[in-house]
């Protein structure tokens, strides 16, 4: 099965001479330039540090996690550290690498005083949260792209031949599976699934969104995010590897060459469809919804009613990360390591830094005190804004 690396080499995809049979200049992607902004601020560095290699320029999205105190981390090639959160200090350090590549890319996830990260080698890994530790291992079919999940006993991992797979959190037995339908063709990445209320939710390859009780693995039921479309198997992708996110009694979620779509938690009827296309994960301050589409356009909308109250397009095509509210803000990073602000009631620039040549692979996150970026080439890094 081919994949494609994400959705930025989709694009270069579809106008190379090799996926079309020709090529011109009107066809070339271009990256917009970096925009010019009058900084309102510069966070502090409250410390650095570091993690193996990073994720380099392949598709590892290894968010941190915040977990028992903790900040842990993890480098594709193996490496898995806890810091301090109050001065970066190294905790422990676990190398995974014995022998043959880990290849480190679903993670990382926190459950019953353990952390959880899987690999393209399809091999799920439990650390005992306080010292490192493996306590089990255990093998899936398939890539583990994407962060699993943990909802009371189980620890649930989606993977890249469309398992959805439920785990005993204590010793990695396989408790159930639910197959789903795989493309011939597909984006290069998976949706993380989220457990809420009973139920886990998780999107899939072949462009929906599904719903099973996770206690059991039954599957409940299946919402089209996109109808596939067009001759060509590349024109028909409708990858849906968004994590869904949920607010109140609703679920959100979007897919490429999709839409974005509010559902109803517990019917799995849609409330509300807008056109939009997305492979990345969506952000909310509660009341609003942000997305950033395949284009690298960064978009907010009514979460009621899908209004769309506005659009920045000024970081097309510069390989932006998910975003994530910071404060008053919606914030991503970019390919050439440049952290963008962005005012989230108007879509305007407010602030601008760069951070290193590197380029960010995933968002920063937050922590109580501030927030933490994590660069591809493993520089760790935790700032506040004074």
């Amino acid at each position: 099965m081919l994949k494609i690396k994400n959705k930025h080499w989709l694009a270069i995809a579809l106008i190379s001479g090799a996926m079309m049979g020709c090529s011109s200049e009107e066809d070339s992607i271009v990256m917009a330039p970096v925009p010019q902004v009058n900084s309102q601020f510069t966070p502090d560095v409250d410390w650095s540090t570091s993690v193996g290699s990073g994720v380099g320029h392949y598709f590892s999205k290894l968010k941190p996690e915040y977990a028992y105190g903790k900040i842990f981390v993890a480098s594709r090639d193996g490496e898995v550290r806890a810091l301090d959160p109050e001065n970066g200090k190294v905790l422990w350090s676990k190398d995974l690498e014995v022998g043959s590549p880990v290849k480190l890319a679903g993670g990382i996830s926190s459950g019953i005083n353990k952390v959880f990260v899987g690999s393209e080698t399809g091999v799920i890994y439990a650390l005992d949260a306080e010292n490192g530790n493996v306590d089990w291992t255990a093998n899936v079919s398939g890539e583990v792209l994407a962060a699993p999940t943990t909802d009371g006993s189980l620890v649930i991992v989606n993977t890249s031949e469309g398992e959805l797979i439920g785990l005993d959190q204590q010793d990695g037995k396989q408790k159930w599976v639910i197959n789903t339908e795989v493309p011939n063709l597909t984006l290069r990445g998976d949706s993380a699934p989220v457990a809420v209320s009973g139920g886990v939710f998780w999107g899939t390859a072949s462009g929906r969104l599904a719903a099973a009780i996770s206690a059991r693995g039954q599957l409940i039921w299946q919402q089209s995010v996109g109808i596939p479309k067009g001759s060509t198997e590349i024109d028909r992708l409708v990858d849906v590897d968004s994590s869904p996110l949920v607010l109140g009694a609703t679920l959100y979620t979007v897919g490429y060459n999709g839409q974005l779509i509010a559902i109803d938690l517990r019917s799995g009827k849609p409330k509300w469809k807008r056109t939009y296309s997305s492979a990345l994960d969506l952000a909310s301050d509660g009341a609003n919804i942000f997305l950033v589409t395949s284009k690298d356009h960064l978009v907010a909308v009514d979460a009621r009613s899908g209004t769309e109250l506005w659009q920045n397009k000024k970081l097309e095509n510069r390989l932006v990360t998910s975003p994530v509210i910071i404060n008053d803000y919606v914030v991503v990073g970019d390919s050439e390591g440049y952290l963008y602000w962005i005012d989230r009631n108007t879509g305007e620039f407010v602030s601008q830094q760069h951070v290193n040549n590197s380029g960010f692979a995933v968002a920063p996150i937050v922590l109580p005190d501030g927030y933490l970026i994590v660069t591809r080439n493993g520089d760790v890094k935790k700032l506040t804004i004074k």
